[in-house]
C-alpha cells in the first residue's frame, strides 16, 4: 500500500491551521495529572526494525489506530514518543536549548560525522560551531555560488541520453557533488588523479553510492550507541579522512589563503570568541557534515520534485509553461511552488528529534523529563486541517501561501534549523529552472516510485527514473 499516494478526499489546495493543542514545558504535579502516550503493541525490536526501514507505514499506520502521539521503540534509547501537531513542534522549537538537546548526538550519524560536529553537537559546543560557520552561507556568498551551480547543471544536462531511462537521483548527486566540492573544498572543476583533491572527490562519491546498498540499513543499525565507527563504516572513513586530512594540509599552507572564499579557507580563517582557530579534527567533522548534510539531500529532494512532477502532468506542464514564456517573474513563483509542494509531500528528512530535559505536555498527554520526542515531518506536512488533499502534489496551494514555520518543516527549526538551508534552495531553484527549460521528462513508469530509507533520508527507490524525450 502506497501510503503517500491515499486517494484526495478535500477538493481545494489551500494551506489551514490544526486546532490548537498545549504543549510545553510543565511541573511534576501538572505531569501526574496527564495520561501517558499510548504505545505501538508491537514486539520492541520489530518495532525498531520497521521504524528504520519502512518509517512511512509504521508513522502513518501508528497514527491512525492510536493519534496524534503516540510511544514506540526507535532506534534511541528510551521509547521515543512521536508528535504529528504543528503546536507541539512550535513548544520544542521555541523552548530553551539546554531543555531540548537534539537525538542527532545519539544517533547512527555521531560515529560519522563525529562529536564535534555542529549536527551532533549540544549546548555551549553546537552554538560555538553554529556561530563559525553562519558567514560562509549569508546572502552575498550564495548569490557568488548561483554561477558555479548554473554552470554544474548545463554541463550535467548535456550528457543526458535522449530516449533511454535514467534514474535521476546518481544524475542529480553528479551536480550537488561539484557545487559541493567548490563551494565547501574550493575545488573547482575535474581535479587531477593523484591529488588529495580528487581522491577527496572519488571517496565521497563511493561512499555515498555504497550507502545505497540494501545492507547498509544494518550497518547503520550497528553503529547505534557507538561513540566511533566499526565494520564497514570505520573502514570508508577511513579512506575519506584520509584525503580530508591532506587536503586541509595543503590549504592551510596556501599562500592565498586569505583571499579564497570556499568554506573550508574561511573556516581556517575562523577564530572564536576566544581567539581560538579550529582543529583539524573539528574542521573535519564540520566539513563531512557540510558534505554529507548538502550533497545527498539537496539532489533526493530534486529527484524526488521530479519523480512527482513527471506524475502529475497539470503541474507539470504549467512549470514547464512558467518557466519557458520568458516572465522571470512568473518563473521563479512557479518553482518556488513547486519545491515548496516537493519538500512538503516527499521530505527527504521525514523525522527529528530532541530529548526533553523537564516534564513536557504534548496535547492532554504528558511525558517525564529525559523523554526522546520525535516529531515527524512526513506527519505534519499530510495533516488534512493544515494541508487539504494533502496527498495529492499540488504545488497550487503554494500560490498565495507561504511556508509555516511549525507545519513547513524540511529543514528544521529553531536554533538548529539547517545552516544551508538557502544554498539547497537557490541549489534546487537553478537545477530546476534549468531542466524545466531544456529538457521534456517522462516517468518510465506510471505507478510512483516508494520511498526507501537510507542513513536519516528518506529517497526514490529507484533513483525516480525518467526518459528525457526531447532536448530543446
Amino acid at each position: 500500500m502506497a501510503l503517500l499516494d491515499e486517494p484526495a478526499t478535500t477538493p481545494t489546495a489551500l494551506v489551514g491551521e490544526a486546532p490548537p493543542s498545549p504543549a510545553g514545558p510543565i511541573s511534576e504535579e501538572e505531569l501526574a495529572g496527564l495520561a501517558a502516550p499510548p504505545e505501538v503493541p508491537l514486539p520492541g525490536a520489530l518495532q525498531v526494525l520497521r521504524f528504520s526501514q519502512r518509517q512511512i507505514e509504521f508513522v502513518f499506520g501508528g497514527r491512525r489506530r492510536l493519534g496524534d502521539v503516540f510511544r514506540f521503540h526507535g532506534p534511541v534509547p528510551g521509547r521515543p514518543v512521536l508528535t504529528a501537531h504543528p503546536d507541539h513542534v512550535r513548544s520544542i522549537f521555541t523552548a530553551k536549548v539546554e531543555h531540548v538537546p537534539t537525538l542527532t548526538s545519539e544517533s547512527p550519524l555521531r560515529p560519522v560525522v563525529g562529536p564535534n560536529s555542529v549536527l551532533t553537537a549540544n549546548g555551549p559546543r553546537h552554538l560555538r560551531q553554529r556561530k563559525l560557520l553562519l558567514p560562509p552561507f549569508h546572502g552575498e556568498a550564495i548569490a557568488q555560488y548561483r554561477e558555479m551551480i548554473t554552470e554544474a547543471a548545463e554541463r550535467e544536462i548535456a550528457r543526458w541520453p535522449v530516449g533511454r531511462p535514467l534514474a535521476l537521483a546518481p544524475r542529480m548527486q553528479a551536480i550537488t557533488l561539484d557545487v559541493i566540492m567548490a563551494g565547501i573544498f574550493g575545488i573547482e572543476g575535474k581535479p587531477s588523479p593523484g591529488t588529495p583533491e580528487f581522491g577527496l572527490r572519488q571517496a565521497t562519491r563511493q561512499l555515498v553510492q555504497a550507502s545505497t546498498w540494501p545492507v547498509y540499513g544494518l550497518v547503520e543499525l550497528m553503529n547505534l550507541g557507538n561513540d566511533e565507527p566499526i565494520g564497514f563504516t570505520k573502514a570508508g572513513l577511513r579512506i575519506l579522512d584520509g584525503f580530508t586530512f591532506s587536503v586541509i594540509k595543503r590549504r592551510r599552507a596556501a599562500a592565498d589563503l586569505e583571499e579564497r572564499r570556499d568554506i573550508l579557507s574561511l573556516l581556517l580563517q575562523a577564530r572564536t570568541e576566544e581567539g581560538e582557530p579550529l582543529t583539524d579534527q573539528e574542521l573535519r567533522d564540520e566539513l563531512l557534515t557540510l558534505v554529507l548534510a548538502g550533497h545527498e539531500t539537496t539532489a533526493n529532494q530534486l529527484a524526488w520534485t521530479w519523480e512527482r512532477l513527471t506524475r502529475t502532468p497539470a503541474a507539470h506542464e504549467r512549470l514547464l509553461d512558467a518557466v519557458r514564456e520568458g516572465d522571470d517573474a512568473a518563473a521563479s513563483a512557479e518553482v518556488d511552488a513547486v519545491l515548496h509542494e516537493s519538500m512538503r509531500s516527499r521530505p527527504v528528512i521525514p523525522v527529528i528529534g530532541r530529548r526533553v530535559q523537564a516534564p513536557w505536555q504534548l496535547g492532554r498527554y504528558g511525558v517525564p523529563a529525559g523523554t526522546p520526542i520525535s516529531m515527524s515531518i512526513l506527519l505534519v506536512h499530510h495533516r488534512e486541517d493544515v494541508y487539504p488533499d494533502p496527498f495529492s502534489f499540488r504545488p497550487e496551494r503554494w500560490h498565495d501561501a507561504k511556508p509555516g514555520t511549525y507545519s513547513w518543516l524540511p529543514f528544521g527549526g529553531g536554533t538548529r534549523r539547517c545552516l544551508g538551508a538557502a544554498l539547497a534552495m537557490a541549489e534546487m531553484r537553478v537545477v530546476l529552472r534549468a531542466m524545466a527549460q531544456r529538457l521534456d521528462l517522462e516517468a518510465v513508469d506510471p505507478e510512483p516510485e516508494r520511498a526507501v530509507h537510507r542513513n536519516v533520508t528518506m529517497i526514490p527507490r529507484h533513483g525516480a527514473r525518467v526518459v528525457v524525450r526531447r532536448r530543446l
